[in-house]
């Protein structure tokens, strides 16, 4: 990740929350805070790959 700086740091500091925001780059640091329990882990990663596949058959249902 690369923000170039042209004399307006208000401007730059903007565009590089906006960057990182966009990466998920505060959403890793959220998430990386606490020690998370490998079994805890297992059910996080199911529920949201079960929201995934929720989200994803509504939009192919949509679109049909």
């Amino acid at each position: 990740m690369e923000i170039r700086v042209n004399g307006h740091i208000d401007k730059a500091i903007r565009l590089l929350k906006r960057v990182a925001e966009k990466e998920g780059l505060f959403r890793e640091l959220k998430k990386r805070r606490f020690y998370e329990k490998p079994s805890v882990k297992k059910r996080r990663k199911q529920r949201e790959a079960q929201k995934r596949r929720v989200k994803n058959a509504r939009v192919r249902r949509q679109y049909r």
